[in-house]
């Protein structure tokens, strides 16, 4: 399958940076091979994520791209789940595929999917695999416990980048459970070569009450400490 031809005629990428900050985060995406997008709801974390695998995938960078979720409430243990798993888990993986929907035409996701060109997988079924020439994005990263991140972060392999997004205030983790996203910020902070993002309720792009409510609760939680 040529993909790059194909995928020039398809493609529907107008996707363009709407804040400082978000514009800052597609930069980081474009110069290193790990990057870490960390910030509130409707910050674009995801979707622009999305925006620059498919854009790679079109200019012949990577050679296929992997979303990735932890499926919290479907406890992680998906390997013991009888019947069709993808139906299982589908509803925790949805916000990858809205993405996707809004820059490729369903048919062709579809056959990309059927061609493993384009995976949407639990992070469960991310362990022993090694991911060349990939793409690969680890979302709702708050939700991953410390030993999943490191088992998502050594997937990576030559010619491949990796985005973590997520927000450390929206963490359903047992309250016993530290925080992947949360811990790797100290772990490693002192490697030059990964890039740590932080968006804000500036650069939320949803809804203009959407900013009004991220920061009433931020108010709510400080009143709280």
């Amino acid at each position: 399958m040529e993909l790059s031809s194909e995928l020039s005629t398809v493609v529907k990428l107008d996707v363009r940076p709407r804040t400082v900050g978000q514009k800052a985060y597609i930069e980081a995406i474009e110069k290193y091979d790990i990057v870490f997008g960390i910030g509130p709801a409707g910050t674009g974390k995801t979707y622009l994520a999305v925006a620059e695998a498919v854009a790679g995938l079109k200019n012949k960078l990577y050679n296929r791209i992997i979303l990735v979720r932890p499926a919290v409430e479907a406890g992680e243990s998906l390997g013991f789940l009888p019947g069709d798993i993808r139906a299982k888990v589908d509803p925790y993986l949805r916000p990858v595929y809205d993405a996707l929907h809004d820059m490729l035409p369903a048919d062709k996701i579809k056959k990309m999917m059927e061609l493993s060109v384009i995976e949407i997988v639990p992070l469960a079924f991310m362990r022993g695999r090694t991911l060349n020439n990939s793409f690969a994005i680890l979302d709702e990263a708050q939700n991953t416990t410390v030993p999943q991140m490191k088992m998502f972060l050594t997937r990576i392999g030559e010619g491949s980048k990796a985005v973590v997004t997520g927000d450390v205030t929206q963490i359903d983790l047992d309250r016993k459970r530290l925080s992947g996203l949360i811990a790797i910020q100290k772990i490693l902070r002192n490697i030059s070569d990964v890039k740590f993002c932080y968006l804000t309720d500036k650069d939320v792009v949803r809804h203009r009450l959407v900013k009004d409510i991220i920061r009433a609760f931020e108010r709510y939680e400080e009143g709280r400490r």
